[in-house]
């Protein structure tokens, strides 16, 4: 070809190269000249550069090679020596024959029968944008170097073409890509909850990387760790909840599982061509969904991760992600997450904003170039601030306000913006920082939280947190933005969690806290001064019983009046606490001498004196008072504390409504208490307990009528123990139920057993504690034993105790009526011994009273006690119930009690209590009936 025919040819190329033709179409122009007008050769081909570092055939002649078309051959320089050659040495090279030539790719030279081959790559300013390849089929080129100059000019313009489509491309991509974010964040300002984030966000996933199985993964908000699956695309394969289900079916851990671990701590997103092979995933997960390849972006707010958005491709999908729609992706994914934290973190919105802000601000200056993007990106910021729950200023470089939000007018106390904007600073703001504007060094420093008072329009302050930030253009500072939040309720909160940390909520009494760090201020003046002082301990009696009948807030509305009292008899020096339940202790100063302490310990006893009523029922409340004085029985708080706690113990265990002070020897009382606890829990389940059973009789016909079901307790070290020992501790421990079931089951069978061996039926008596009457299975678990143990309810009889009556009318009332209703006998137990009062007695199904044994042993030594104990027996006449007498134990008493028309009764006169083998050959069925004097 002629040499002025080439220049017009390349010429023409050049035209086209800054035409806006497509870059394949200019390429096969390039080709088609190289091939028909510079060298006379079978196939040229240009091939472009892949993310993985091989290079795509993209341009050539003839289109097919060998049956494939060209974009099906792939040069891979790791194993293509001379590709990898030109591109280190960025120099052309011209193979006359390849039989001598090791350098190109063994099979390529095989499968197309080449002989010679030019190469050369497609570089500009030292940046490769392509390769080269010119060859004939099964005939050498000879190639003059003229014929290689001009095509390498062919192939600098085709270095121009590529960068100049490049450069469009990017440009496009960035337009389109800011486009993107623009319709995101506009999308996203209209969303009002975290379900249309979330949708907004998988809709523009799905469209920037053709897939519509997202999901959305949160972290826990007390477990920063943690994370668990929250929502899927709804158009996904598959079902949210068949999603979920999955997750826990193959128990995917996310706080232990690297992948997800990865991408939270180093806050960058990961694209897993090979799930599979990759060491982090979850095997069983992968195969479980059917994973290829998976692209995990954390959702990243203010340093915060709030989760990780997944979108995995299944195994058949093709092709993989770009990295074009990889970083369009975590631009959808980095807007949505400040959204989303401000839905979800309300409480930390300034920071959402100061975020939100930033980040349009920075998008600002990337898009500097680009007029109508700014202005769109303008409005959407209006719209953001116009909906920010935080007070929001623009402030200019000389101190005006030039914007405001409604959030900030409402904050100041003003209706329009036009009271604000245009105004300097220092006429809106009442503080130091905000009074002496842009001048002060504040405004330069890095932006930070500050607190401050601010003053409204009435002239009244509030508390409130600001953020001032600069706005940047270009490194120069053209104003500043003020984000300011009111924590007023904030710190309103913060006052009343100081105040409960110091301070009881039920009584208003100074907590253990506070009690514990007088004491250590008390102990050190003590100290210096050389004076005593003493801590008292007190604990209110049998309290847990009021409790567990009358309810828990009953109880609470008890212990408020019982600080009251207390309160009544403490000096100014004195210092009250509750330490938690019903225990109070007080720290007594300047007390000289220990009579001084008795004569405070004798007010607070007598203090209770009279009853304390709440809703109508009067409590006669005692406390049990344990004092330790410093510096004779400790030096320090603890210590103190602890052995005015034993000393109370002492107390409980003398009876309480008293005092006592600290001694050496209560230690030892208390670890024996402390063993006779521990061998309590387990003297059931050793079989230590067993059943004594007194005889009841009428005593005008001599019968037997009822049989008193009593415990024992063998000890294997301590012996025989008296139920007085160990049945106020079962109360307090609780295991008073465990042991008073076990007691109704063991005497409702041994009744069977007797008549079944021939004994005549009789009532079986069952004494019932409080606690356990109050319990709330009581009824349901009374049934099962009465039906377990296959005995008439008719011949069963629960002894209640009289301080019942009192506690939980209308509750223990119902319970009652249940328990009558069954078939049962309920009496009232120890009767004259407690405080309820005799009305009561109308409104309880009740069908016997027990006469206490204290009035039976004195009726014929004192003349009130014989008078109670008859007018207990009319009272009872009157109202249409049975009386019996316990605890008699002399033929005297059985006859005064006879004459009172008192019929029966039980004590030592007719028999003591009894194991049942001996109980029945005693009773049993020779006779229908015995006699008392028998």
């Amino acid at each position: 070809m002629k040499q002025q025919d080439r220049y017009t040819r390349l010429a023409e190329v050049t035209r086209l190269i800054n035409s806006r033709l497509e870059l394949k179409d200019m390429l096969n122009h390039v080709v088609e000249a190289i091939s028909e007008e510079v060298v006379l050769c079978d196939s040229v081909g240009i091939y472009l550069p892949q993310e993985d570092g091989t290079y795509k055939g993209f341009a050539g002649k003839p289109e097919f090679i060998n049956g494939r078309t060209l974009d099906m051959h792939i040069i891979d320089p790791e194993k293509d020596m001379l590709a990898r050659q030109i591109i280190e040495t960025q120099k052309t090279i011209y193979i006359p024959s390849i039989t001598t030539d090791e350098r190109p790719d063994a099979e390529a030279v095989d499968d197309f029968k080449i002989r010679s081959l030019l190469a050369s790559p497609i570089v500009h300013n030292n940046e490769i944008y392509g390769l080269v390849f010119l060859f004939n089929y099964n005939m050498p080129m000879e190639l003059t170097r003229k014929e290689i100059e001009a095509v390498e000019a062919y192939i600098n313009m085709t270095a121009v073409a590529i960068r100049n489509a490049n450069e469009l491309m990017r440009k496009e991509s960035l337009i389109a890509e800011n486009e993107l974010i623009l319709d995101v964040t506009k999308a996203l300002s209209m969303n009002q909850s975290v379900e249309e984030a979330i949708e907004t966000c998988f809709s523009y996933l799905e469209k920037v990387l053709n897939n519509k199985n997202a999901g959305m993964h949160f972290v826990e908000a007390s477990m920063s760790r943690y994370i668990k699956p929250r929502s899927l695309n709804h158009k996904s394969d598959w079902s949210e909840q068949a999603w979920k289900e999955t997750h826990q079916k193959v128990n995917l851990t996310h706080g232990e599982d690297p992948l997800y671990q990865y991408v939270m701590e180093n806050k960058e997103s990961v694209y897993l061509h090979d799930a599979a092979a990759d060491s982090r995933t979850h095997k069983e997960a992968i195969k479980e969904f059917n994973i290829r390849s998976l692209l995990m972006m954390p959702l990243v707010s203010i340093g915060d991760v709030l989760g990780v958005v997944a979108v995995p491709q299944f195994i058949g999908e093709e092709p993989f992600f770009t990295e074009t729609q990889q970083a369009k992706a975590r631009s959808i994914v980095d807007a949505v997450a400040p959204v989303l934290s401000t839905l979800i973190y309300m409480d930390k919105q300034e920071l959402i904003i100061q975020d939100r802000t930033s980040a349009l601000l920075k998008k600002n200056e990337e898009q500097a170039e680009n007029v109508k993007e700014l202005e769109r990106l303008s409005k959407e910021k209006a719209m953001i601030l116009d909906a920010a729950g935080e007070g929001i200023f623009g402030i200019d470089t000389k101190g005006y306000v030039t914007f405001c939000n409604p959030a900030a007018l409402n904050m100041l106390g003003y209706q329009e913006d036009s009271f604000v904007e245009k105004r300097h600073i220092h006429d809106v703001f009442s503080t130091p920082i905000m009074e002496s504007g842009p001048e002060n060094s504040v405004f330069h420093e890095e932006p930070r939280l500050s607190a401050e008072f601010f003053k409204r329009k009435d002239g009244t302050l509030f508390p409130g947190e600001y953020v001032l930030s600069p706005i940047l253009d270009m490194n120069e500072i053209k104003g500043y933005v003020i984000t300011l939040r009111d924590v007023t309720q904030r710190k309103e909160m913060e006052q009343k969690i100081r105040y409960h940390a110091y301070y009881d909520s039920l009584t208003g009494l100074a907590n253990r806290v506070l009690f514990k760090d007088r004491v250590q201020q008390a102990l050190g003046y003590a100290e210096d001064n050389k004076e005593q002082l003493a801590i008292l301990f007190l604990d209110v009696d049998r309290f847990k019983n009021v409790n567990d009948s009358m309810g828990h807030e009953h109880g609470d509305l008890l212990l408020k009046q019982v600080a009251h009292r207390l309160r009544e008899v403490m000096g100014t020096s004195d210092t009250l606490s509750r330490q938690g339940g019903d225990e109070f202790t007080v720290l007594l100063l300047g007390k000289s001498n220990i009579k001084e302490v008795q004569c405070k310990a004798n007010g607070i006893v007598e203090a209770f004196q009279n009853p304390i009523t709440i809703n109508e029922v009067d409590h006669f409340i005692t406390v049990s008072m344990g004092i330790s004085l410093y510096p004779f029985d400790s030096d320090n708080v603890e210590g103190l504390l602890k052995h005015a706690d034993t000393a109370m113990y002492r107390c409980k265990e003398a009876g309480g409504n008293q005092f006592q002070f600290y001694h050496p020897e209560m230690e030892t009382e208390m670890m024996e208490r402390m063993k006779l606890e521990t061998a309590l829990f387990k003297a059931l389940e050793y079989e230590e307990m067993d059943l004594h059973y007194q005889p009841q009789f009428n005593m005008k016909t001599k019968e037997l009528i009822g049989i008193e079901a009593l415990i024992r307790w063998d000890h294997p070290s301590y012996g025989r123990l008296s139920p007085d020992l160990f049945i106020s501790l079962a109360e307090e421990t609780g295991l008073i139920i465990p042991i008073g079931e076990w007691v109704l089951r063991k005497a409702c069978r041994q009744m069977q057993e007797w008549m079944a061996s021939g004994m005549k039926p009789v009532t079986i008596a069952v004494n019932i504690s409080p606690r356990h009457f109050s319990h709330a299975s009581f009824i349901e678990n009374i049934q099962v034993i009465l039906a377990e143990e296959k005995i008439d309810p008719g011949q069963v009889e629960l002894e209640l105790t009289e301080n019942l009556l009192m506690h939980n009318n209308d509750k223990n009332a119902e319970k009652m009526e249940v328990l009558r209703d069954m078939g049962l006998d309920l009496a009232i137990d120890d009767f004259g011994t407690g405080y309820s009062s005799l009305r009561y007695l109308k409104d309880f199904p009740v069908s016997l009273l027990k006469i206490d044994r204290s009035f039976i042993d004195s009726m014929n030594k004192d003349a009130k006690s014989a008078a109670i104990t008859k007018s207990i027996i009319t009272m009872a006449q009157n109202l249409e119930l049975k009386v019996m007498a316990e605890g008699i134990e002399t033929e005297e008493q059985m006859e005064a009690l006879l004459e009172q028309d008192c019929f029966y009764g039980q004590g030592y006169l007719f028999s003591k209590p009894m194991p049942a083998e001996e109980l029945f050959n005693t009773y049993g069925p020779v006779e229908a009936k015995r006699r008392v004097s028998e």
